[in-house]
């Protein structure tokens, strides 16, 4: 299991524990892998988000605020979340023996968000 708390992702990136997919057809034939690889769409699930996109400092002269206050707008997609996610865009790492992909948000294309399995309401 990966130690999410030692990771730091940066900006509008995405950390996905991708599912394994499916290596069956619809008839029941099993698939090989380089057929599975080469869909050009692959689901997960979100385990770290980076921060968001910066936002520019201020222009005005406001000596009262730290000059490294950097200012994100947040990701849409959270920790927990499922994605749908554009293959040719993500960049495979292996951590710890897992093989995770890093996506940014713009190769997103659907989440997928239970709030119950969440405890949110």
């Amino acid at each position: 299991m990966i130690d999410t708390q030692k990771i730091i992702i940066v900006g509008d990136k995405v950390l996905i524990r991708p599912f394994e997919g499916n290596k069956k057809s619809q008839g029941g034939l099993y698939l090989p892998p380089n057929v599975i690889e080469k869909e050009k769409v692959h689901s997960g699930y979100v385990l770290k988000v980076g921060p968001g996109y910066p936002v520019g400092a201020p222009t005005e002269d406001e000596t009262w605020k730290s000059p490294n206050a950097t200012k994100y707008i947040p990701l849409e997609a959270m920790e927990g979340d499922q994605a749908l996610f554009l293959k040719k865009d993500a960049i495979e790492i292996e951590l710890d023996g897992e093989k995770l992909v890093i996506v940014a948000q713009s190769a997103i294309l659907l989440l997928v968000r239970d709030n119950d399995l969440l405890n949110i309401k």
